[in-house]
Parts: structure tokens; sequence; C-alpha cells
């Protein structure tokens, strides 16, 4: 089956979301594809409810009118593509820098100069563009701003440019409407292109099988397809998926599609995807790697490639030995039944000249059957031969769709490998691309020889070259490798030695913190008891001083008695009031030496308890500086030790 059937070449939206896919690209389509279009320039907004049909008058109720307008309408269609999403900007951008790129675009063309090209770039791409569907296209140099619009028209781009967009094409308010405007004359290229290729491929002998492709059966499923979409349509309904489906099972028994063959295909196509993506991201782990998957790839396709060649070769002799066979059986056949022809010319003149006896007739009877049994052998060995030799065409035709095959094999893997087009990355200037496999004489792949296997081998050689400095660095590497490794090694032992080093460090400084911990219970244990024999004399003091007090008031008190009796004798007894006072007055100097000797013992004995304490804090003070002293030059040496 020659024609994609179900594909959409464009990758823009549909206008009604869903997932099913446009029968509409399985059609077949005039040879007269881009000429001008007959269609009225009034056409309904895709938001309308009613829509008028050119079939007929307007209609009413729940049905649509048609999306061509019959009365002339001035409204113009609004464009459904999201022109204004960012995402889809990026994407149109991106498939229209990869067309320029496939189609050998003359100029430097790259996503981030399509972010808001110039002018001058637009009529570029637009010429280039517009020359892949009639390479006799020259852009006009004068009114360009009126012109480009009006090829656009003519193409049948249903969406209205702006003459003003012309003016300014990179603007962020006209560039979205342009780029869409390319997009689509880029899709346009794309299937232009499909169905040229189409038209020529196997045109040597593709005239006498068109009656399915372009014939009445085609066209009749065609227009049934079409009616019944078109009157849902009319009758509201946007979506048409039963009609897809009958349209495709009908093509499907039309062209024999074999679905499990499909199936399998799919399948196989699934696996090699698969396979080619685990391929890629084990060719980002290591670069000699995948230098070295590379180059077992290019000589795994380059054997391929000579043992494919030399199939071909053969195959192409063995057809050719045949058909040169059947030839010359067939101009013996040919010049065998000459003869005979003749040869019944001139019996048949004797017969009509001559009398003849019974027996005579009897036996030119019997001659004319005989000569007859071997002109309809004759006859059947040439029908037989002439089959024969339809059968090698078919099988010559199916060799050479085996090999546009092979060729379209050949020129994705050249792709893949970045050998095509001639400025790919690994093709150096060569151009391996093989343009048709029509000529199969010795001087065409004499000429593919030199053009394609020569290069190739130099590349191969390069790679080859490349591969033994990479293996030479490889063993350089290898052997800085191992002196690194000894380098560790010696370095692990010392980080050993330093471990082991670290380890008595630790535990000679558990055992300082143990002798610490000891003495800090010690000073703890002196302290607690400084500060207990602290308390005691406290206690003490306080109870020596609480006794003198209670002497005091004793004596005080013992003191008013005496004042008393003495007030008492001194009304009693007047005549011995002067040796009473001067007893009572020594007894009084007594008891007052008597107090004050107590007190100055009490406080001698309190400044010397005040003086022993001073000292004990000077020795707890001057014994907790040691210990800070002696915790920080441990501390530093550990350190010292460590580093």
């Amino acid at each position: 089956m020659n024609r994609r059937t179900g594909n959409r070449y464009s990758e823009l939206p549909l206008r009604v979301a869903g997932n099913r896919t446009s029968m509409v690209s399985a059609t077949p389509q005039s040879k007269d594809l881009f000429g001008k279009l007959s269609l009225a320039k009034g056409q309904a907004s895709g938001t309308s409810e009613r829509r008028t049909s050119f079939f007929g008058n307007a209609s009413s109720g729940n049905q649509r009118n048609s999306f061509f307008g019959a009365y002339g309408g001035s409204e113009k269609i609004k464009d459904p593509r999201p022109l204004h999403d960012k995402a889809f900007i990026q994407q149109c951008i991106k498939q229209l820098c990869e067309f320029l790129s496939d189609n050998s675009f003359p100029g430097t063309i790259t996503v981030k100069s399509l972010q808001s090209p110039s002018t001058k770039e637009f009529l570029k791409i637009f010429e280039f563009t517009l020359s892949l569907l009639d390479p006799t296209f020259q852009m006009p140099n004068a009114r360009v701003e009126e012109e480009v619009p009006r090829i656009f028209r003519d193409l049948g781009y249903p969406f209205a440019l702006s003459k003003s967009s012309m003016y300014s094409v990179g603007a962020p308010h006209t560039w979205p409407q342009v780029l869409g405007a390319l997009v689509w004359l880029m899709d346009s290229a794309r299937l232009f292109s499909c169905l040229r290729e189409q038209d020529l491929l196997f045109s040597d002998f593709a005239d006498d099988n068109t009656d399915v492709e372009e014939g009445v059966e085609y066209n009749k499923l065609f227009m049934d397809y079409s009616c019944e979409s078109y009157n849902k349509f009319m009758q509201g309904a946007d979506m048409f998926d039963e009609e897809d489906a009958d349209y495709l099972n009908a093509l499907k028994r039309l062209y024999n599609v074999d679905e499990e063959h499909l199936a399998s295909q799919w399948e196989r196509y699934q696996a090699l995807a698969e396979e080619v993506e685990r391929l890629e991201k084990e060719s980002h782990k290591d670069p000699l790697m995948n230098k070295r998957t590379q180059k077992l790839h290019m000589q795994t396709d380059l054997q391929k490639l000579r043992e494919y060649r030399d199939n071909l070769e053969a195959f192409k002799t063995n057809q050719d030995n045949k058909a040169a066979s059947l030839t010359e059986e067939l101009e013996a056949t040919t010049l065998q039944r000459d003869s005979l022809k003749q040869e019944q010319a001139r019996l048949q003149n004797i017969l009509q000249n001559q009398k003849f006896t019974p027996a005579d007739i009897e036996r030119i009877n019997r001659e004319r059957n005989e000569l007859q049994q071997t002109l309809d052998s004759l006859s059947r060995s040439l029908e037989e031969t002439q089959q024969q030799l339809w059968a090698e065409e078919i099988s010559v035709a199916k060799a050479k769709e085996e090999a546009e095959k092979d060729l379209a094999e050949y020129h994705k893997l050249a792709r893949k490998l970045k050998l095509i087009p001639q400025s790919a990355t690994n093709a150096c200037g060569h151009d391996f691309e093989i343009r048709s496999l029509r000529d199969y004489s010795m001087a065409a792949m004499t000429e593919y020889k030199a053009h394609i296997q020569n290069p190739l081998r130099n590349m191969i050689t390069d790679v080859e070259d490349e591969f033994n400095k990479l293996t030479n660095k490889k063993l350089s590497l290898q052997e800085s490798l191992e002196q690194v490794k000894s380098n560790v090694s010696d370095k692990s032992n010392d980080v050993k030695q330093l471990k082991e080093q670290i380890r008595r460090l630790d535990e000679q400084l558990e055992l300082d913190v143990q002798d610490i911990a000891d003495e800090e219970e010690r000073w703890a244990a002196d302290i607690d008891s400084a500060e207990s024999h602290k308390k005691l004399l406290e206690k003490k003091v306080m109870d020596g001083y609480d006794e003198a007090m209670e002497q005091l008031k004793a004596a005080q008190q013992q003191y008013h008695l005496v004042l008393q009796e003495t007030k008492e004798e001194r009304r009693t007894v007047s005549n011995n009031l002067a040796s009473v006072l001067g007893v009572a007055l020594n007894h009084l100097d007594i008891i007052e030496k008597n107090i004050s000797d107590q007190a100055e013992r009490l406080d001698r004995l309190h400044k010397e308890v005040l003086q022993q304490d001073e000292v004990d804090l000077k020795q707890m003070k001057a014994m907790m500086a040691n210990y800070i002293a002696k915790a920080n030059s441990f501390c530093s040496k550990t350190s010292r030790s460590e580093t």
C-alpha cells in the first residue's frame, strides 16, 4: 500500500479535542494541490450554532449550516490554534527549525533566532518553503507586504494575514499569527513532498496499478465516508469515530492489510525504540565506552551494508540472467511462430492453387491438425513465458520496493549516525545520501562505492586511529591509576598509624580525664570539709558571743540587784555607807574589767577565726587556679598531638 492511511502531517491540535485520527489524510489528493481555491471569502464563525449549506437553502432546527458560506458573508474564521500559548509557540518554532535543517536551508537558523525574527529572515524562510512547492517560484522585489498575504490566500490558507503584520514580523503581537501561517505552509510542503514521492515511486511500472488507488472502488469508499461524515456534521455532531472506524476497515479490506503483521511490526518498533533508548542512556555514562559502542555499531552496519550490497548484486545478476534467458526464449518462440505462419500461408496457397485427391486432403487435414496442435502448444508456451516474464517483472518490482525500503533504512541509520545531510556533524563534507536506486548499472554502483564506501572506509580508519589513541590514553590512565592506588595504599597505612596514635591518645585522654575527675572529687571533698569547718567555726563564734551576751545580761541584772540592795542598805545602813559604797565601787570596777576583758577576748578570737577562714579561701583559690592551669595545659597538649 503506497499511501499513508490515517497519518497527520501536522502536529497542530484538532478542532475538536479527542484521541481519534483524522481520515482526511488518507484520501487521494489532486495533482494541482496548491492552485488557487474557489472558496467563498465569507465564512461563518466557529462558535455559531447555525451554518449555511452550499448544497441547498438554509435549514432550521438543530442542523448546522455549511462551513463554506453560501450567502457571501464577510465574517472571518477564528483560528482554533492556541497561538498565544508559549508552550505551543515553542513547539511550533522547534518543528519549523527541524524542518528547515532537514531540507538543507541555506541560512543559519536556530531556535533562539526564531523567537523574534526580522522581516528579512521571515522572507528567506517563506521563499525557501514555497520553493519546495514550486521550484520556479521567485520572491517579488516590490510590495512584499501585499504579495505575501495574497500568496497565502491563493494557497488556501484559511485565516487572514493583515498587511500591517508584514512590517513588524517579529513583534510579540504579530509573530504568533505569522508563525502559524509558516507552520501551515511547512505542513503543506511536507504533504506535497510525500505525494510527489508516492507519484514517483515505481513510476516505470505503476501505470497499470492505478485502478485501486485512484479508481472506482477507492473513490466510492471516500465519497461514502465524506457523505456520512458531512450529514452527521450538518446534524450537529463533532465526533465521527464510527465513520472513521468503518472507513479504516474498508481501506484495510481494500488494500488487504495484515493486522498481525502490523502488530508484530509495532512490537518490533517498540522493542527497538526501548533498545535505542537504553543504548543512548548507556552511551552517556562513559565516553570511551560510547566510542567503542559507536565503533562496533559502525562495523556491524558496514558489514551489513556490504552483505546487503553483495546480495543485491547477486540478486541483480540472477534477475538479469533470468530476464536474458526469457528474452532469448521469447525471441526463439516468436521466430518459430513466424516461420510456422509462413509455412501455413505457403500451404494454404498451395491448397488454393492445386487440385487434391481425397488422400491428399486427408493428409493435409492431418498435417493441419498436427500443425494446429503444434501452434496451440507454442501459444500455450508463449502465454506461460509471458506469465513467467510478468512474474519476474513483479518480483523485480518487489525487489525495487525492498531496495527502496532498505534505502530508507540506510538514510535513517545515516541520519542517526549524523552522516547526512552533507552539513551533518560526522559527514565531514561528504555526501552519503543515495538519491535514487533506479539506475542499477555497474557505473552507478561504482559511483556509489566511490562516493560512499571510500569515505566510510576513511572514517572507519579515523575512528580506529582515534580508538588507538584512546586505548593508549587509557593505558596511561591505568598506569596513573595504579600509581594513585599505591599512593592511596601508603596513605591508608599512614591513616591507620594515625588512627592508632589517636586511639592511644584517646585512652590517655580517658585516663587523664578519670584522674581529673578523681582530683575534682577530692577537691570537692576538701571544699565540703572546709565549708563544714567554716560553718562549725561560725557556730562556735556565735555560741561564744551568745554566752558573752548572756553573761553581760546576767552581770547587768546582778548590777541592778546590787544597786538596789545598795540603795536599800543606804536607806537602812547609813553608817556603813562609805564602806559599802567603796566595796560596791570596787566590785563594780572588777566586774567592768572582767566584762571588757571578756569582750576583748571574744573580739580577738573572732578576728583569728576570720583570718583562718581568709587563709583557707586563699588556699582554695590557689588550688582552683592550679587545677585550671593544669586542665588548659592538658587540652593544649591533646590538640597538638591530634594535629
